[in-house]
């Protein structure tokens, strides 16, 4: 056995003599995290990406899952992946990671689709309830389903402000506020972590430092229209607080964002890039000698602020900058030259793969590389996970409006006649009649989204985005009066982004807000099986004209809101 394999030894100590033993290659193939699809080890990588094999005799060690199949399927390609790279000289175990899998997000940039995985509300719906309680018990399950399927590092939270009502990242926050983001997160954080990374953590990589809320016309900097992040209402170091606080939590791994700050005093480089931003002000002034990993993609596609450069000067200008790992890239040969060329120090990239290498151990990936397939599948999406991940659902709904009397009001007496759009016969069960017109209700229920604008082209990177203007087209505001007009109505309407719903308030008695929603959890709000828990996590703005005139980086900065953050009405269920 040699020393890195004792694990009596310290985690130091079997660090040094690990990378003792390192050769250029392996020690280039750990600054690497590229996205895989869960398959075979030939299968055709993803966006470009090599196949995983490939990756592997590459010594890339970490890498980002997209598809989730089955908890048995994960678990056993897991099995597959560290077998593979235990054959390897050194042995090293690969870090498997995943951008949230909990929710109702299906966006391969950004989050998951639940799929196998208990399914909850979007975080902006567990900031509606506002508990860190509940947070916690949220947290310890994901841990938990992760640690079945052998998933080690969590791309997530997200612990921007989503201070500019237009951008399009903000289901994924806790909201608007930053002392409500700031206690979430951290509860969030410890319930993955816990007060160590040990053998039964998740390591947290929270994002996107140092906050990426405060965008120029609230547009998103996966684009070059919206890679500027500006700051005229001066609240910079307000964004900054929940990352201060999320370090003081000991968060392992930190990811800056793709956009360019903008009359800061910084570098106007993107800020993985950014020497002024990871080394001067994370490093240095906060303290942090955790993992820093770029946002996905920055030296092959959005490399703001440095698009002169070719992809080994980008390269070689992130690590001056201090990351310590590159997301979604996979050309380690790239990084070889670099150091055979004499243009980044062998030196340079021991300081990252120590810090890479420590988590590996600390999180016990060297000692049990393997997961219980059987095991795996019972874990995760058990009948009580997902009764709890439905509870929430239910509980994190919004009364924002509550009919005074009539078929409308919550909850709904059983036995009426349903007009439903997005609800079937078998969703209302016994609890009511549906029926095929309006003409034929006692209540109208409407299911509806926020809007957006579609950008790009279908299933772009970009056509998954929802940006642009919060307002419903008038089209579909005079279809939605139509039917209240002639029948008591109530709008359900799924706020990943706060839609201007002042146009709906005179005309629709009962308006409900969730942030993720099955029918089943609906359903029960609607005929007081459970009761709506939730408090606005931002405000909703009286009108586009608002929005435009507010300051991107400062919150509840839209005039006269319809709704304010912390509103909800509740009924006795």
């Amino acid at each position: 056995m040699l020393p890195y394999q004792d694990p009596a030894l310290p985690i130091d100590q079997r660090v040094e003599d690990l990378l003792s033993r390192m050769t250029l290659p392996d020690k280039a193939g750990q600054l690497f995290q590229p996205l895989t699809l869960v398959g075979g080890f030939d299968d055709p990588g993803f966006m470009g990406a090599p196949p995983l094999g490939e990756l592997l005799d590459r010594r890339v060690s970490h890498v980002n899952i997209l598809s989730a199949t089955s908890a048995r399927d994960i678990a056993a390609w897991h099995n597959a992946v560290q077998e593979r790279a235990l054959r390897h000289p050194l042995g090293i175990p690969v870090t498997v990671a995943s951008d949230p899998r909990h929710h109702f997000t299906d966006n391969p940039a950004t989050a998951m689709l639940a799929g196998p995985f208990a399914q909850f509300p979007e975080p902006l719906g567990l900031a509606a309830i506002g508990s860190e309680d509940l947070i916690t018990r949220f947290g310890d399950l994901t841990r938990r389903e992760y640690l079945a399927v052998g998933i080690r590092a969590a791309l997530h939270p997200q612990i921007d402000l989503t201070t500019d009502p237009r951008w399009a990242r903000q289901s994924t926050t806790f909201g608007e506020d930053a002392a409500l983001t700031s206690r979430l997160g951290v509860a969030y954080i410890k319930a993955l972590q816990g007060t160590g990374l040990g053998a039964d953590s998740i390591s947290v990589m929270a994002k996107h430092f140092p906050g990426g809320g405060a965008q120029k016309d609230g547009e998103d900097p996966h684009f070059p229209y919206g890679k500027e992040q500006v700051y005229p209402g001066g609240k910079f170091d307000l964004h900054l607080q929940p990352f201060r606080d999320a370090i003081a939590a000991g968060v392992a791994q930190l990811m800056p964002y793709y956009g360019v700050p903008v009359g800061m005093g910084f570098e106007e480089v993107a800020f993985g890039f950014n020497k002024d931003v990871i080394t001067g002000l994370l490093r240095e002034t906060l303290g942090y000698d955790g993992i820093v990993c770029t946002d996905w993609g920055i030296l092959s596609n959005t490399f703001w602020g440095v698009e002169h450069l070719t992809y080994q000067e980008r390269m070689a200008k992130s690590l001056e900058a201090g990351v310590d790992q590159f997301g979604g890239e996979h050309r380690t040969g790239d990084l070889v030259e670099l150091v055979k060329n004499g243009v980044v120090a062998e030196s340079r990239l021991d300081v990252s793969v120590r810090r890479l290498l420590r988590d590996k151990f600390r999180l016990g990936l060297f000692d049990t590389p393997f997961v219980d397939v059987e095991r795996a599948q019972a874990v995760v999406g058990s009948a009580a996970s997902r009764e709890l991940g439905l509870a929430t659902q239910a509980a994190a709904y919004t009364l924002l409006t509550n009919a005074e009397d009539g078929a409308a009001r919550l909850p709904l007496a059983s036995g009426l006649r349903v007009y439903a759009e997005g609800l079937s016969q078998a969703d209302l069960g016994d609890r009511a009649t549906l029926v095929g017109t309006v003409d034929e209700a006692d209540v109208a229920v409407l299911r509806l989204s926020a809007p957006y604008e579609k950008r790009g082209e279908p299933m772009s990177v970009e056509s998954f985005f929802h940006a642009g203007s919060l307002a419903f087209p008038p089209e579909d505001l005079d279809r939605i009066r139509a039917v209240a007009a002639g029948t008591p109505t109530i709008v359900d309407v799924y706020l990943d982004r706060p839609a201007i719903l002042a146009d709906l308030t005179g005309s629709v008695p009962t308006i409900l807000a969730n942030f993720g929603s099955s029918a089943e959890a609906l359903t029960r709000i609607l005929f007081g099986e459970a009761a709506p828990e939730g408090n606005l996590p931002f405000d909703i703005p009286s009108s586009m004209a608002a929005v435009q005139a507010s300051n991107p980086d400062e919150p509840f900065s839209t005039a006269n809101p319809t709704f304010r953050f912390g509103h909800g009405l509740r009924y006795t269920a």
